[in-house]
């Protein structure tokens, strides 16, 4: 399978059944745009602009319009699998900003876990809930979500192969909504690894590394900006 970073929390993730697009995001929201792609299926880990813009995804040939996903529960659609499992987007039990659903998406014979805007540490149900993943989507930026550091916590609760730090200040992001985050370097730099941007990442179930291996992925969107 393969996997293409959209920007700020978005991926496509791409199989022989199907295709996966996780939280879209608006322009106006963010400050860059969003590529044009089409998909099967779109999870929404929460209601704010920066990852809820879903009309602006296509449908594939499979589907008259892309099946959305919102909500924490168990769905399957075209062979492939989501789980979500419920979490807050605070560290105030949903206080500030509200709820986050984590989703784990199982495709190819993969389990990919993407986390949202996760605001808090996962509890031991929580992880327990969401279960083994094979690929981590991460955020790191900080302020609305995990920091580096929070975020290296929650990697060694969950022991992915793969995590793909997301959610992190890039040169194209409004600096006046997003302009305290930290970047996917300062992260990097907090998990003690030095790792070279690629565009994608094809892989399969067969070879996952034993050890978690962090991967960062170009943004899709600030390389089409």
């Amino acid at each position: 399978m393969q996997i293409v970073y959209l920007g700020h929390s978005s991926f496509k993730l791409k199989g022989k059944n199907g295709s996966v697009v996780t939280d879209p995001f608006s322009q106006s929201s963010v400050g860059f745009s969003f590529p044009s792609t089409t998909t099967d299926i779109i999870t929404v880990s929460h209601q704010h602009a920066d990852h809820n813009a879903i009309g602006l995804l296509k449908p594939t040939s499979r589907r008259e319009r892309p099946f959305l996903v919102t909500q924490p529960g168990e769905y399957e659609v075209g062979g492939i699998s989501v789980f979500g499992v419920p979490t807050f987007h605070d560290d105030v039990a949903g206080a500030l900003r509200g709820n986050n659903t984590v989703f784990t998406i199982f495709l190819e014979g993969i389990r990919l876990c993407h986390l949202g805007d996760l605001g808090h540490p996962l509890s031991t149900e929580q992880v327990e809930a969401i279960g083994s993943v094979d690929v981590l989507f991460c955020p790191v930026g900080g302020v609305f979500t995990l920091d580096p550091a929070a975020a290296v916590k929650t990697i060694r609760q969950l022991e992915p192969s793969i995590v793909i730090p997301m959610h992190y200040k890039t040169a194209k992001h409004e600096p006046s909504i997003f302009g305290e985050l930290k970047t996917v370097e300062e992260f990097l730099h907090t998990y003690g690894v030095e790792v070279e941007p690629v565009t994608k990442l094809e892989i399969t179930s067969l070879k996952l590394p034993e050890e978690t291996e962090v991967v960062v992925l170009t943004p899709t969107a600030l390389s089409e900006a």
